[in-house]
């Protein structure tokens, strides 16, 4: 079995990390950590998982009983735990926060994002899971990079209101978010640093803008990206470029019918649909933000780490309706 700690246990991501790990055939929770609530059972704050676990959550455990450590704090948070872990922890650590996604703060940390790095994750001890945003609008545009035609990108993309984390705030608010829509951190989303590391790691000479524009919706999960630029490509020989890219992902399927969130809410899948309208090549990707934008690529990473198949633990059931 691979014990696994989970440091700040109170949030989303973590909710849905210990939701799979409870059902991973391979994973034994030994710890789950926060602070804020120690001492409490786990059910408290995770009401939903009441008759599937006993565990309470922990102050200080010992790190070094882990194998693996996800760390699920806020941004900003990681570095300083890592930095003060015992010298001799010699567990693997997948971190959720953007403080080791970019290359100048990697320090050791592989990019998570499979459907890119698969090999070098394999090998890895150490991994910076991706963001929810930077995940649908990757897999949107992997296959144009690694074949080297990207052009300038405009991106409009969606998200769940639990993609805000689960403090509360005036734009995640019910009745601020309820039968609303809005645009925020328009061309300046925190995320573009990594979508554009990852584009010009497979197309080095990629200089072009990454035009983005991100809404926050009025539903609690999922993402939904439309991606479109300039392309020579025929419709047919596009759609043939990501069927091929993306016929040994494990989670990332190429479909022939527009998109909708639902397919994806509750899975670790990601869903591209390719389009060409005269000389734009049209791009839709959905994935779940908590799921294949979170936790569920945690574990995704987390298999290839310790050699398991990929899908391990993430056969999960859709939520249709």
């Amino acid at each position: 079995m691979i014990k696994v700690g989970i440091i700040g246990g109170a949030g989303y991501t973590a909710g849905e990390l210990i939701r799979i790990l409870l059902n991973h055939p391979i994973a034994e929770m030994i710890f789950i950590q926060s602070e804020s609530q120690a001492g409490l059972p786990i059910t408290d704050i995770h009401k939903d998982l009441i008759g599937e676990t006993d565990l309470t959550f922990a102050a200080k455990p010992n790190y070094n009983e882990a194998d693996v450590l996800f760390l699920c704090m806020g941004h900003g948070r990681s570095k300083a735990f890592v930095d003060a872990l015992p010298a001799d922890f010699d567990g693997k650590i997948v971190d959720l926060s953007n403080d080791y996604r970019l290359n100048e703060n990697a320090e050791g940390f592989v990019y998570g994002l499979p459907e890119c790095n698969k090999e070098d994750i394999e090998s890895s001890n150490k991994i910076a899971n991706p963001g929810c945003f930077a995940t649908a609008i990757q897999i949107a545009l992997l296959p144009l990079a690694d074949k080297g035609i990207l052009n300038e990108i405009h991106v409009h993309a969606i998200t769940g209101s639990t993609g805000a984390g689960q403090a509360p705030t005036e734009t995640s608010h019910f009745s601020w978010r309820n039968n609303n829509i809005s645009v925020y951190k328009s061309f300046s989303h925190q995320h573009l640093g990594e979508i554009g590391e990852t584009m010009v790691q497979l197309q080095p000479d990629f200089d072009k803008d990454i035009n983005f524009v991100p809404f926050r919706g009025d539903f609690p999960r999922g993402i939904m990206a439309s991606v479109y630029m300039d392309c020579d490509l025929s419709e047919e020989e596009a759609v043939q470029l990501y069927k091929n890219y993306y016929a040994d992902a494990a989670f990332t399927f190429v479909v022939d019918k527009n998109p909708d969130v639902k397919m994806v809410v509750n899975t670790n899948k990601g869903i591209v649909y390719v389009k060409k309208y005269g000389r734009k090549l049209h791009i839709i990707s959905c994935i779940d933000n908590l799921l294949k934008g979170a936790s569920g690529q945690a574990v995704q990473n987390m298999n290839l780490m310790f050699g398991l198949e990929e899908t391990m633990g993430l056969k999960l059931k859709p939520v249709a309706f």
